[in-house]
């Protein structure tokens, strides 16, 4: 389905902020940035994800929905996903890694995308050995691979994206409510765990700095 809004912009005109949509933002400098762009109720889960999986050391960005129901008209496609806080802290990040949710499969897939395939094969390895199941997506517009995608304009000019199928994202919570989403399943620690490992291992090096 067509975004409602062309950009930020023209979102921000028509919805209110902290009502309809909030940002959240944390730059660590030098680190990767983490960031879930329809975070909230528009892509559940993400957000919550990319918060934990940033932790005390890499940089964290959400937009989020707030609305009780059809958050999905506040969905900004990645290629022209503009907000301002966003493209300040991407812009001082050595490298950026986002959470989106796909919606068709079925099963409990990470399909995996973006520019940086040095980046993205440690995480694939990583999340494989832990015995996640990584693809990547069949539909093209789902693989990251636009410059402008907001993967990819980090200061590397590469990045990963992370599709992650609500079979995955619902397995990660009590519940898929709010709610339930302040919270995670084994599950849930477990694939933060693991893209931890794969961002700040000891071998990670100049993946999370600017080397």
């Amino acid at each position: 389905m067509a975004d409602r809004y062309k950009n930020f912009a023209d979102l921000a005109a028509h919805e209110k902020e902290n009502s309809d949509f909030r940002v959240r933002s944390e730059e660590r400098h030098g680190a990767a940035a983490i960031i879930a762009p329809h975070g909230g109720g528009i892509e559940p889960g993400t957000s919550e994800l990319a918060e934990a999986i940033a932790g005390a050391d890499l940089s964290f960005y959400a937009f989020e929905g707030l609305k009780k129901n059809g958050n999905g008209v506040l969905h900004i496609t990645s290629s022209r996903f503009d907000e301002p806080k966003a493209v300040v802290l991407v812009n001082a990040s050595p490298r950026v890694v986002v959470l989106h949710g796909e919606l068709d499969c079925r099963d409990q897939v990470v399909f995996l995308g973006g520019l940086d395939e040095r980046l993205g094969k440690r995480i694939q390895a990583e999340l494989q050995a832990a015995g996640f199941v990584v693809r990547i997506h069949d539909d093209p517009y789902l693989q990251g691979v636009e410059k402008s995608n907001i993967c990819n304009r980090g200061q590397s000019g590469e990045g990963v994206q992370l599709e992650l199928s609500q079979p995955l994202r619902r397995s990660c919570f009590p519940s898929f409510d709010r709610n339930g989403r302040q919270q995670r399943t084994e599950q849930g620690d477990r694939f933060v765990e693991v893209m931890r490992k794969a961002l700040l291992g000891d071998d990670a090096g100049a993946i999370v700095g600017e080397g």
